[in-house]
Parts: C-alpha cells; sequence; structure tokens
C-alpha cells in the first residue's frame, strides 16, 4: 500500500474555485459553532473577489492542502505591522484554516500551518497568532500542538 504524499502549496489564480469551495465549508461549519462567523471573523463579501485579493496580495499567503497532489484544505495568513513601540516588527496571523473532514488527522492541516509560518519566518517573522473561535476545541488542539498558545480572549455580547 503506497502512503498518501501529503504537502501544502502556495495557491494560486487557478486554484480560486477550490478554495471558494473550502472556503463554503468552512463558512458552514463556522456558522454552526458561532452564528456572527459569517458577518464578524470570515472573509469579506463577495467571497470570490476577497479570496482573489488574498491570492494577488503580497503581504497575505494562501497555500492548498492536498494529498496525493488533491485539494483538500487551505490557509490563509497575513502579515501585520506591530504597534509602533515594536521597532518594525511584524505579526504573522492565520485567520483561516480548513481541512475537509474526511481528510482530517492525516497531516494536511499540520503541513499547511509549518508550510505558512516557514514562508512568514522567512521573510523576518518571529511572532504568530491564529484565529480560533472558543469551544472549536480541535481548532485549540490543532494550534496547541504546532506551539500556539492563548494570548488574549475576544468577548462578545448581543442585544437581542
Amino acid at each position: 500500500m503506497t502512503a498518501l504524499v501529503i504537502a501544502a502549496r502556495p495557491a494560486g489564480p487557478d486554484d480560486l474555485p477550490d478554495l471558494l469551495r473550502l472556503y463554503r465549508l468552512l463558512e458552514a461549519e463556522m456558522e454552526a459553532l458561532r452564528g456572527l462567523w459569517k458577518e464578524a471573523d470570515g472573509l469579506p463579501a463577495p467571497i470570490e473577489d476577497a479570496l482573489a485579493s488574498a491570492v494577488a496580495d503580497p503581504d497575505t499567503l494562501v497555500y492548498i492542502g492536498t494529498a496525493d497532489d488533491v485539494p483538500f484544505g487551505f490557509i490563509l495568513g497575513y502579515s501585520a505591522p506591530l504597534l509602533p513601540q515594536a521597532d518594525g516588527e511584524r505579526m504573522a496571523t492565520i485567520k483561516l484554516v480548513f481541512t475537509e473532514l474526511e481528510a482530517r488527522g492525516v497531516g494536511i492541516g499540520e503541513a499547511m500551518r509549518d508550510t505558512i509560518m516557514e514562508a512568514f519566518r522567512a521573510s523576518g517573522h518571529r511572532w504568530f497568532d491564529a484565529h480560533v473561535l472558543p469551544g472549536h476545541r480541535l481548532a485549540k488542539n490543532f494550534f496547541e500542538a504546532g506551539g500556539f498558545s492563548a494570548r488574549f480572549i475576544i468577548m462578545n455580547h448581543e442585544d437581542d
């Protein structure tokens, strides 16, 4: 039996249909966990344009996670400056990560996380954040396994 070849590669314009399909699956999963995700934590509409802009933006990295060259996931991270007192240092933030349910547990997420972090490190980043919803234990465990720990919690209140 041949082992799966797990990889992460930079996304390009030809990957936009797969990115949109994967994003819609992520959106459905996150909406089930937190109703405000689509309006506050996802990408701005129209999603197709937001994904195309992310792929083209030099401060944003988008990778496709594959098993035997078949796309099963994606990760999106961006670089932003820290406060002025940080002397020009930048924070790399993983905003979105998703692997299709049937492909979880085989290393696609880890390949994407580690690859995007290495790419950011190569451009001088040493600080990393990752967005995780409260109660999303799998995502929390995934990032903790990669050396992340919580540094900030955003509280939310909705009036009826």
